[in-house]
């Protein structure tokens, strides 16, 4: 599996902690360093079944200098909020797992993780 991360992030650390007392077998992406392409983040996207407005962080700085609030969430404006996220990685919630069975996950908390092991 990988995960997606940043740092600073104590949710990230958390998840990094839990992984690292269960063993997991894992890899590490700073996605703020290795910023993910427009491809990956629809690739994640699908794997989550989700859509962009989904795991952006509206709260951020960024997004109210895009105007996030008052773009349309519909499937024509789709490509503009993945573009946006691979622009601007740090709207991308985090940290986000990507399981060996294909799925993903956004894993915010232990829950989350312990379902990411157990896939």
């Amino acid at each position: 599996m990988e995960i997606w991360i940043n740092p600073a992030c104590s949710k990230c650390r958390s998840a990094l902690t839990l992984l690292d007392a269960e063993g997991a077998d894992y890899t590490v992406r700073r996605y703020l360093e290795e910023v993910p392409s427009e491809d990956e983040i629809a690739a994640v996207l699908d794997r989550l079944g989700l859509e962009p407005w989904d795991i952006t962080r509206t709260q951020e700085a960024e997004a109210a200098d895009l105007g996030l609030k008052d773009w349309a969430r519909d499937a024509s404006t789709r490509g503009r909020w993945i573009g946006a996220l691979a622009a601007h990685p740090r709207l991308i919630q985090r940290p986000i797992i990507t399981a060996d069975d294909g799925t993903a996950l956004v894993a915010r908390t232990d829950e989350a993780v312990r379902d990411a092991l157990s896939r």
